[in-house]
Protein backbone atom coordinates (compact mmCIF):
# COMPACT_ATOMS: atom_id res chain seq x y z
CA UNK A 1 0.00 0.00 0.00
CA UNK A 2 2.51 2.25 0.88
CA UNK A 3 5.15 1.31 -2.23
CA UNK A 4 1.42 2.32 -4.09
CA UNK A 5 1.39 5.51 -2.77
CA UNK A 6 5.09 6.35 -3.75
CA UNK A 7 4.44 5.93 -7.24
CA UNK A 8 1.44 7.77 -7.66
CA UNK A 9 3.36 10.81 -6.18
CA UNK A 10 6.09 10.06 -8.22
CA UNK A 11 4.01 10.33 -11.42
CA UNK A 12 2.49 13.25 -10.77
CA UNK A 13 5.32 15.01 -9.81
CA UNK A 14 7.12 13.89 -13.33
CA UNK A 15 3.69 15.02 -14.96
CA UNK A 16 3.60 18.15 -13.03
CA UNK A 17 7.58 18.97 -14.04
CA UNK A 18 6.85 18.31 -17.84
CA UNK A 19 4.02 20.60 -17.63
CA UNK A 20 5.82 23.58 -15.96
CA UNK A 21 8.85 22.98 -18.69
CA UNK A 22 6.36 22.99 -21.97
CA UNK A 23 4.81 26.32 -20.57
CA UNK A 24 8.30 28.01 -19.94
CA UNK A 25 9.72 26.89 -23.76
CA UNK A 26 6.05 28.40 -24.71
CA UNK A 27 6.77 31.26 -23.00
CA UNK A 28 10.54 31.82 -24.23
CA UNK A 29 9.07 31.08 -27.95
CA UNK A 30 6.79 34.25 -28.08
CA UNK A 31 8.97 36.41 -26.07
CA UNK A 32 11.67 36.11 -29.01
CA UNK A 33 9.25 35.86 -31.40
CA UNK A 34 7.87 39.29 -29.95
CA UNK A 35 11.29 40.73 -29.62
CA UNK A 36 12.01 39.49 -33.41
CA UNK A 37 8.98 41.80 -34.40
CA UNK A 38 10.48 44.87 -32.05
CA UNK A 39 13.36 44.50 -34.15
CA UNK A 40 11.51 44.62 -37.41
CA UNK A 41 9.29 47.32 -37.00
CA UNK A 42 12.18 49.60 -35.71
CA UNK A 43 13.83 48.79 -38.91
CA UNK A 44 10.97 49.80 -40.74
CA UNK A 45 10.56 53.06 -38.31
CA UNK A 46 13.97 54.12 -39.64
CA UNK A 47 13.82 53.21 -43.19
CA UNK A 48 10.64 55.36 -43.48
CA UNK A 49 12.43 58.06 -41.17
CA UNK A 50 15.26 58.01 -43.95
CA UNK A 51 12.69 58.19 -46.80
CA UNK A 52 10.89 61.03 -45.32
CA UNK A 53 14.06 63.02 -45.20
CA UNK A 54 15.13 61.81 -48.62
CA UNK A 55 11.26 63.11 -50.09
CA UNK A 56 12.29 66.54 -48.02
CA UNK A 57 15.68 67.19 -49.35
CA UNK A 58 14.25 66.20 -52.42
CA UNK A 59 11.39 68.55 -52.60
CA UNK A 60 13.06 71.30 -53.66
CA UNK A 61 14.72 70.08 -56.46
CA UNK A 62 11.57 68.74 -57.44
CA UNK A 63 10.07 72.36 -57.00
CA UNK A 64 12.71 73.79 -59.18
CA UNK A 65 11.88 71.43 -61.91
CA UNK A 66 8.49 72.26 -61.83
CA UNK A 67 8.66 75.55 -62.40
CA UNK A 68 11.74 75.71 -65.38
CA UNK A 69 9.40 73.05 -66.86
CA UNK A 70 6.13 75.49 -66.49
CA UNK A 71 8.79 78.12 -67.84
CA UNK A 72 9.50 76.60 -71.15
CA UNK A 73 5.96 75.60 -71.46
CA UNK A 74 4.71 79.36 -71.00
CA UNK A 75 7.32 80.10 -73.86
CA UNK A 76 6.95 77.69 -76.29
CA UNK A 77 2.87 78.69 -76.28
CA UNK A 78 3.50 81.09 -78.66
CA UNK A 79 5.37 78.71 -80.81
CA UNK A 80 2.34 76.00 -79.76
CA UNK A 81 -0.56 78.18 -81.19
CA UNK A 82 0.95 78.90 -84.23
CA UNK A 83 -0.69 77.79 -87.55
CA UNK A 84 0.82 75.34 -89.98
CA UNK A 85 0.33 77.62 -92.44
CA UNK A 86 2.13 80.66 -89.98
CA UNK A 87 4.89 77.74 -89.49
CA UNK A 88 5.47 77.21 -92.83
CA UNK A 89 5.66 81.33 -93.59
CA UNK A 90 8.01 81.52 -90.75
CA UNK A 91 10.38 78.49 -91.89
CA UNK A 92 10.34 80.52 -95.77
CA UNK A 93 11.10 83.84 -93.40
CA UNK A 94 14.28 82.40 -92.34
CA UNK A 95 15.14 80.60 -95.59
CA UNK A 96 15.20 83.75 -97.12
CA UNK A 97 17.35 85.43 -94.35
CA UNK A 98 20.05 82.77 -94.39
CA UNK A 99 20.30 83.68 -98.43
CA UNK A 100 20.28 87.40 -97.51
CA UNK A 101 22.93 86.93 -95.25
CA UNK A 102 24.85 84.95 -97.95
CA UNK A 103 24.24 87.49 -100.55
CA UNK A 104 25.67 90.00 -98.49
CA UNK A 105 28.73 88.05 -97.52
CA UNK A 106 28.95 87.76 -101.00
CA UNK A 107 28.91 91.53 -101.69
CA UNK A 108 30.81 92.77 -99.53
CA UNK A 109 33.67 89.74 -100.50
CA UNK A 110 33.11 91.54 -104.31
CA UNK A 111 33.37 94.83 -102.76
CA UNK A 112 36.68 94.42 -101.06
CA UNK A 113 38.50 93.56 -104.44
CA UNK A 114 37.24 95.97 -106.42
CA UNK A 115 38.59 98.42 -103.74
CA UNK A 116 41.66 96.19 -103.61
CA UNK A 117 42.05 96.55 -107.26
CA UNK A 118 41.22 99.77 -107.77
CA UNK A 119 43.90 101.04 -105.31
CA UNK A 120 46.47 98.50 -105.86
CA UNK A 121 49.27 101.47 -107.20
CA UNK A 122 49.21 101.97 -103.85
CA UNK A 123 51.59 100.44 -101.04
CA UNK A 124 50.55 98.56 -98.19
CA UNK A 125 52.59 101.79 -96.23
CA UNK A 126 49.81 103.87 -97.48
CA UNK A 127 47.30 102.06 -97.54
CA UNK A 128 45.01 98.81 -96.45
CA UNK A 129 41.64 96.91 -97.46
CA UNK A 130 40.70 94.47 -95.17
CA UNK A 131 37.32 93.11 -94.25
CA UNK A 132 35.89 93.42 -90.33
CA UNK A 133 32.46 92.58 -89.18
CA UNK A 134 31.46 92.18 -92.69
CA UNK A 135 32.62 95.47 -93.54
CA UNK A 136 34.75 96.81 -95.99
CA UNK A 137 37.86 99.01 -94.40
CA UNK A 138 40.05 101.38 -96.46
CA UNK A 139 42.74 102.16 -94.14
CA UNK A 140 44.39 105.40 -95.33
CA UNK A 141 47.73 106.20 -93.46
CA UNK A 142 48.27 109.93 -92.68
CA UNK A 143 51.85 109.95 -95.01
CA UNK A 144 49.39 109.34 -97.93
CA UNK A 145 46.77 112.09 -96.93
CA UNK A 146 48.01 114.71 -94.69
CA UNK A 147 50.98 117.17 -93.29
CA UNK A 148 51.63 116.27 -89.59
CA UNK A 149 48.70 117.51 -87.78
CA UNK A 150 47.25 119.38 -90.69
CA UNK A 151 43.39 118.48 -92.10
CA UNK A 152 44.54 119.66 -95.81
CA UNK A 153 44.25 116.60 -98.02
CA UNK A 154 47.35 116.41 -100.26
CA UNK A 155 47.79 115.58 -103.99
CA UNK A 156 48.20 111.86 -103.87
CA UNK A 157 45.60 111.62 -101.25
CA UNK A 158 43.19 112.96 -103.49
CA UNK A 159 44.26 110.52 -106.19
CA UNK A 160 43.48 107.95 -103.63
CA UNK A 161 40.22 109.36 -102.72
CA UNK A 162 39.05 109.86 -106.40
CA UNK A 163 39.81 106.28 -107.44
CA UNK A 164 37.87 105.03 -104.52
CA UNK A 165 34.92 107.57 -105.60
CA UNK A 166 34.67 105.99 -108.34
CA UNK A 167 34.34 102.43 -107.13
CA UNK A 168 31.24 104.37 -104.81
CA UNK A 169 29.41 105.73 -107.36
CA UNK A 170 29.30 101.82 -109.05
CA UNK A 171 27.76 101.27 -106.55
CA UNK A 172 25.20 103.45 -105.58
CA UNK A 173 24.07 100.57 -102.16
CA UNK A 174 26.85 101.27 -100.00
CA UNK A 175 26.81 103.70 -97.40
CA UNK A 176 30.24 105.23 -96.40
CA UNK A 177 31.26 106.10 -92.63
CA UNK A 178 34.81 108.47 -92.88
CA UNK A 179 36.26 108.00 -89.30
CA UNK A 180 39.80 110.16 -88.37
CA UNK A 181 41.91 108.31 -86.11
CA UNK A 182 45.14 109.77 -84.32
CA UNK A 183 48.04 108.84 -81.66
CA UNK A 184 48.17 109.57 -78.34
CA UNK A 185 50.38 112.47 -78.05
CA UNK A 186 48.87 116.08 -77.96
CA UNK A 187 48.57 117.96 -80.60
CA UNK A 188 49.74 121.76 -80.73
CA UNK A 189 48.58 124.31 -83.07
CA UNK A 190 45.45 125.31 -84.75
CA UNK A 191 43.62 122.60 -83.15
CA UNK A 192 42.46 122.03 -80.02
CA UNK A 193 43.23 118.76 -79.29
CA UNK A 194 42.98 114.97 -81.49
CA UNK A 195 39.32 115.21 -81.21
CA UNK A 196 39.13 118.51 -83.23
CA UNK A 197 41.89 117.33 -85.28
CA UNK A 198 40.03 113.82 -86.07
CA UNK A 199 37.09 115.28 -86.75
CA UNK A 200 38.50 117.86 -89.01
CA UNK A 201 40.37 115.30 -91.02
CA UNK A 202 37.43 113.15 -91.78
CA UNK A 203 34.90 116.17 -92.93
CA UNK A 204 38.00 117.26 -95.33
CA UNK A 205 37.72 113.81 -96.59
CA UNK A 206 34.07 113.80 -96.86
CA UNK A 207 33.83 117.31 -98.72
CA UNK A 208 36.60 116.00 -101.14
CA UNK A 209 34.56 112.95 -102.11
CA UNK A 210 30.95 114.47 -101.80
CA UNK A 211 32.25 117.84 -103.61
CA UNK A 212 34.80 117.14 -106.28
CA UNK A 213 34.05 113.41 -106.64
CA UNK A 214 30.05 113.31 -106.60
CA UNK A 215 29.52 111.10 -103.91
CA UNK A 216 26.02 111.07 -103.18
CA UNK A 217 26.43 113.13 -99.49
CA UNK A 218 23.32 111.40 -97.99
CA UNK A 219 24.99 108.04 -98.07
CA UNK A 220 28.58 109.60 -96.18
CA UNK A 221 29.24 110.17 -92.56
CA UNK A 222 32.08 111.74 -91.09
CA UNK A 223 33.25 111.43 -87.39
CA UNK A 224 36.47 111.76 -85.24
CA UNK A 225 37.33 108.78 -82.87
CA UNK A 226 40.75 110.82 -81.82
CA UNK A 227 43.23 108.39 -80.11
CA UNK A 228 40.30 105.83 -78.10
CA UNK A 229 40.91 103.10 -81.31
CA UNK A 230 44.29 102.41 -81.59
CA UNK A 231 45.58 99.59 -83.97
CA UNK A 232 48.93 99.22 -82.60
CA UNK A 233 51.01 100.70 -79.58
CA UNK A 234 51.56 104.49 -78.25
CA UNK A 235 55.08 103.65 -76.79
CA UNK A 236 56.80 103.35 -80.49
CA UNK A 237 56.83 106.16 -83.12
CA UNK A 238 55.84 103.29 -85.45
CA UNK A 239 53.22 102.21 -83.68
CA UNK A 240 51.84 105.99 -83.37
CA UNK A 241 52.47 106.16 -87.35
CA UNK A 242 49.83 103.13 -87.50
CA UNK A 243 47.45 104.90 -85.38
CA UNK A 244 47.62 108.08 -87.27
CA UNK A 245 45.00 106.95 -89.96
CA UNK A 246 41.96 107.86 -91.74
CA UNK A 247 39.45 104.53 -92.16
CA UNK A 248 36.49 104.67 -95.12
CA UNK A 249 34.29 102.21 -93.79
CA UNK A 250 31.80 100.81 -96.79
CA UNK A 251 28.55 98.84 -95.40
CA UNK A 252 26.07 97.46 -98.04
CA UNK A 253 22.67 98.64 -97.18
CA UNK A 254 20.45 96.44 -94.68
CA UNK A 255 17.00 96.94 -95.43
CA UNK A 256 16.20 93.89 -96.89
CA UNK A 257 17.68 92.22 -93.80
CA UNK A 258 16.14 94.44 -91.54
CA UNK A 259 12.61 93.87 -92.46
CA UNK A 260 13.35 90.60 -92.32
CA UNK A 261 14.29 90.56 -89.00
CA UNK A 262 11.46 93.01 -87.60
CA UNK A 263 8.72 91.00 -89.18
CA UNK A 264 7.10 88.36 -86.50
CA UNK A 265 5.09 84.59 -88.03
CA UNK A 266 1.90 86.24 -87.96
CA UNK A 267 3.13 88.70 -90.30
CA UNK A 268 4.71 86.66 -92.89
CA UNK A 269 1.69 84.61 -92.43
CA UNK A 270 -0.84 87.08 -93.59
CA UNK A 271 -2.24 86.63 -90.25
Amino acid sequence: MKRHAFLVSLIVVLFTSCVSQKKYQASLTREQALEAKNTALGNTITDLRNQINTLQNDNANLVKQIDDAMKKASEATGVAHMTQKQLDAEQKRLWDLRKLLDQQREAVEGLRKKMADALVGFSSNELQVFVKNGRVYVSLQENLLFPSGSAVVNAKGKQALGTLAQVLNTNPDINVVVEGHTDSIPIKGKYEDNWALSVARATAIVRILTDTYKVDPTRVTASGRSKYEPVDSNETAEGRQHNRRTEIILAPKLDQLMQLLEQKPNETAGN
